[in-house]
């Protein structure tokens, strides 16, 4: 692909972070071969975050002034480009950029916002149409005195330009962190953000809806509103005090309301906000939920109901079918021995079809006992008796819960002292339990340790090759795989897809991942093992990171097993080098096994 006709540009100011974020971006334009232009520019006395802003408008006009034939594309410097794609480097139309809130085509325009564009990524071209945009923008900055950022000049400028440009809308899973819960989404772009937008988004001049022929649902309105104002208080408070913030946003429901509750923390979202697929009706979105929850009350006729009307109402979608795979595997569990009451199960859903390491909890509990498994969300404000299990899911932990092996993402999560302790995913959990207020807990051990008695697989002559597994936040980063290596997907729940998923990891002569729970499950094994994560993306994965520590000594390994750093490009490093071999003692998963049959009996017995 010749990107001989295109340069990259953007500016900073002259401080650590944007210098740090130019080299960044630098470094990635650099590893493409994109031509830019990054500039580093002074800051004057009495200019804020505003004034650098609009800058912006009159150093994009002198780039395409100087680059008449070449397109030009702005990129802010806090973000970054994964690659550059052929249908970018090639656009045809004046101006090629994402719709404001990187929203899909299906609320395009103005409906839920002022602006249509989100000026973070705009391509310019060479027609006469597309410089003219910019050079209007321009005047009117250079023009105008009112406090205003360059959104809205480019806005001003679009709307008196509109009619006479073409233009390209980039999809919204193009960006990382929209793509999460779609596999095979071709994301180039990441999206940074300094955190003064919200603090001057007051203080600037902002433009009104325009023709607005729909409103955002009030629902929807409300979930925003409340998560927006939650956030707010959150990061303003002392340290130490979020946590019980969110802790008594958890216990009275608030959580529970902005992810979705019944349907699984995060709710059935399209990478917009909103549920369902991306741009589903509210027809089909409600089929979505019907079939879901269905699933999770053991109602087979009515989750088959539901998926048919939507079948017989238009091709299902991706996020649709997957929504299907995850209420096959709800109903799997659900629909056990309804003879005896079941069991209620807390873990983490989402995304759908599910992450193999949270669906390990139902998998183990179920191998322990004959009754069904009745899924409890994580985020609801229920009281009722229920079991905590695999997962850093520590925060969401009740008075009612009985945790077994449970762990934490960070030591800023305040833990319910009131909740039955059987035992924890290592000492770093045991400790904040008891820095919470809680007992002291001596037993430890990931549950999901447990899988290779479940599903006991003798490990024999194995492919000579190399498998690669990425934690679903990865999913969608364009890593480049060496000869000799394979990619299994994460994204499971069903205990048959479980079973062929490590059965299929056991013929590999070693295992490279960045999911916690795929390297557990290689130490339950005895399969050779890399933990990794991806340079660029080290925080992407929730949490400090403390929950690899925990696992290594809450389980008495031989090493404290954390993240190595990697390129995406994997061909770039020895991976071979990074792979060592470790296996949980048959002690120590006699301890797992104990604690998982001893919650699960406490509960039969507070029944």
């Amino acid at each position: 692909m010749d990107l001989s006709n295109i340069i990259v540009c953007s500016f900073h100011t002259a401080d650590e972070y944007y210098r740090g974020r130019a080299k960044s971006l630098r470094n990635n334009l650099e590893h493409i071969g994109v031509v830019h232009e990054l500039e580093e520019i002074e800051k004057s006395e009495g200019e804020d975050w505003a004034d650098i802003c609009r800058k912006k408008i009159g150093f994009l006009a002198r780039v395409c002034d100087e680059n008449p034939d070449k397109k030009v594309f702005w990129i802010d410097v806090d973000c970054n480009l994964l690659e550059f794609p052929r249908y970018i480097a090639e656009f045809t139309a004046d101006i090629i950029g994402f719709q404001r809130g990187f929203s899909s085509p299906m609320r395009i325009g103005y409906v839920n916002r002022t602006r249509f564009w989100e000026p973070c990524f705009l391509g310019i071209n060479t027609t006469p149409a597309a410089r003219k945009f910019v050079q209007d923008a321009c005047a009117l900055e250079q023009s105008m005195e009112i406090k205003a950022t360059d959104d809205y000049f480019f806005e001003e400028s679009w709307r008196s330009n509109a009619s006479h440009l073409s233009f390209q809308v980039i999809p919204s899973l193009a960006v990382l962190s929209k793509a999460d819960g779609h596999p095979g989404a071709q994301v180039f772009f990441t999206f940074g953000s300094s955190g003064s937008v919200k603090e001057f988004k007051g203080s600037v001049v902002q433009h009104d809806h325009v023709n607005i022929g729909m409103t955002m649902p009030l629902r929807r309105r409300v979930r925003l509103h409340a998560l927006r104002s939650a956030k707010f208080v959150e990061q303003r408070l002392p340290r130490g005090m979020a946590g019980s913030l969110r802790k008594v946003a958890d216990n009275v429901g608030i959580t529970d309301i902005l992810t979705g509750g019944a349907l699984g923390s995060g709710s059935f979202s399209g990478s917009d906000g909103q549920a369902g697929s991306l741009g589903a009706s509210p027809r089909r979105n409600r089929l979505v939920k019907e079939m879901v929850v269905a699933a999770q009350r053991a109602d087979a006729v009515r989750v088959e109901g539901a998926f048919a009307r939507l079948a017989s109402d238009g091709i299902p979608s991706n996020a649709e079918v997957a929504a299907k795979q995850a209420a096959d595997t709800f109903l799997f569990y659900a629909s056990g021995n309804t003879a005896q009451d079941p069991i209620k199960l807390v873990w983490w859903p989402r995304p759908f079809p599910g992450n193999f390491g949270d669906w390990l909890s139902p998998l183990i509990v179920d191998a322990q006992t004959n009754r069904s498994i009745v899924f409890q969300s994580p985020t609801s404000a229920s009281r009722d008796l229920h079991i905590t299990s695999v997962g850093s899911i520590g925060r969401f932990i009740k008075a009612s819960s009985i945790v077994v092996g449970t762990g934490i993402s960070s030591t800023d999560a305040e833990l319910d002292r009131k909740a039955h302790y059987v035992s924890v995913r290592g000492p770093i959990t045991a400790e904040q339990v008891k820095a919470s207020g809680g007992p002291s807990v001596a037993s430890f051990g990931d549950p999901g340790a447990l899988i290779s008695r479940i599903i006991p697989i003798e490990r024999g002559l194995t492919n000579g090759k190399l498998a690669l597994v990425r934690h679903h936040k990865h999913i969608n980063l364009p890593v480049v795989v060496p000869d000799g290596m394979d990619e299994l997907s994460v994204l499971l729940s069903h205990p048959d897809a479980i079973r062929s998923f490590v059965t299929e990891l056991n013929q590999y002569d070693a295992v490279v991942t960045s999911a916690m729970h795929v390297m557990i499950t290689c130490h339950s094994y005895g399969i050779p093992c890399a933990l990794v994560t991806f340079e660029g993306f080290e925080s992407s994965v929730h949490g400090s990171g403390i929950k690899y520590r925990d696992y290594s000594l809450g389980v008495g390994l031989s090493d404290v097993y954390e993240p190595v750093s990697v390129p995406l490009d994997l061909r770039r490093i020895n991976v071979e080098s990074l792979i060592t071999k470790e296996e949980i003692s048959p002690g120590k998963l006699d301890e797992i096994e104990q604690a998982v049959q001893d919650g699960i009996s406490l509960y039969l017995s507070r029944r």
